[in-house]
């Protein structure tokens, strides 16, 4: 098919017919109106194949995957999702690819109330470049800067479960359905994000690695914090792998969780039973903010972790 085929055939129809979409897909510019009083937050990424997943991966899951983690951003901000952008490089016109990168986009984005109102499609080298957007009443927006000492440090989900299936697809293993999914169609924590809002401190989503996440929240906030490595959330696989390695950079450091990190009062402890069930997901507390700098990594016999890495950095290694 031609570049406009595919447009008109896969992704012109995608858009759920909101009142704020003046004009979407089809022209030079979408035209889009913002509510008043709240503000508009903006996230783009970017997914190349052999970097962030394997080459025959599923096109659904790449479509599912190329929105999530941009809706994970949304919600890290307590923002919620209105529209998105798209950015398609092929290497050819596959008309049964872009099906099935369609049906997974599309699956998500109907899910969250998110019109894809533009894009652009071009040749060469497989790659998906997605930018969404999302409404924030502007007093209400969760930013990294606002933990302080005292407050808990708390996780949604379980964590390393995504790189527990990279490292199997990796070594030739064949992970099982659930691991697979946790890393080809993350679930983006949206109904926790908007919960949130007035609530938590604090906020990131784990896409690096909890260590090196939370390690932002930290810096941006001029704090330090202290972790217990028993208490954080695991699936029994990847319990059963740090028991087997004595490994804890698993849960800490493979990054691709897309689960949220955000610092809670102490005093806002008895709320998290709410929270948890408004955002359909377990919430643990994981540690405490201090006043010292850095990131102690306490494991269960009370030694400190020391981590060689926090988590994934496109360039980590290259000269500068």
């Amino acid at each position: 098919m031609t570049e406009f085929e595919l447009i008109r055939r896969h992704f012109a129809t995608l858009a759920p017919g909101r009142a704020d979409v003046v004009l979407g897909v089809g022209d030079d510019c979408a035209l889009l109106c913002c509510p008043p009083g709240e503000a508009l937050a903006v996230s783009i990424d970017t997914l190349v194949s052999g970097v962030h997943f394997l080459p025959g991966c599923d096109p659904a899951a790449i479509g599912h995957k190329s929105l999530a983690v941009g809706l994970s951003d949304l919600a890290a901000m307590g923002a919620r999702p209105v529209w998105a952008t798209l950015a398609l490089t092929l290497p050819t016109g596959d008309g049964g690819w872009v099906e099935g990168f369609a049906a997974g986009f599309a699956g998500l984005a109907g899910a969250h109330g998110v019109a894809l109102v533009g894009g652009d499609t071009t040749r060469g080298p497989l790659s998906i470049s997605v930018q969404v957007h999302g409404f924030v009443p502007a007093d209400h927006a969760v930013r990294r800067s606002g933990a302080a000492p005292g407050d808990l440090v708390c996780v949604s989900g379980t964590l390393g479960d995504a790189g527990l299936a990279l490292r199997g697809l990796l070594a030739g293993n064949s992970p099982d359905d659930w691991l697979c999914g946790r890393l080809d169609r993350p679930t983006p924590r949206v109904a926790l994000g908007l919960a949130l809002r007035g609530v938590a401190s604090a906020m990131i989503d784990c896409s690096d690695g909890l260590a090196a996440d939370l390690g932002h929240i930290l810096e941006a906030s001029g704090v330090g914090a202290e972790l217990e490595l028993q208490a954080l959330p695991l699936s029994p696989e990847v319990a059963r792998a740090v028991v087997d390695r004595g490994d804890w950079t698993l849960p800490l450091t493979s990054g691709d969780d897309y689960e949220l990190c955000f610092c809670l009062p102490a005093a806002a402890l008895d709320r998290l039973p709410g929270l948890a069930s408004a955002g359909g997901c377990g919430l643990t507390v994981i540690g405490r903010i201090g006043a010292g700098p850095g990131l102690v990594c306490r494991r269960p016999d009370g030694s400190s972790l020391d981590l060689v890495r926090s988590g994934f950095d496109h360039f980590a290694g290259e000269g500068g």
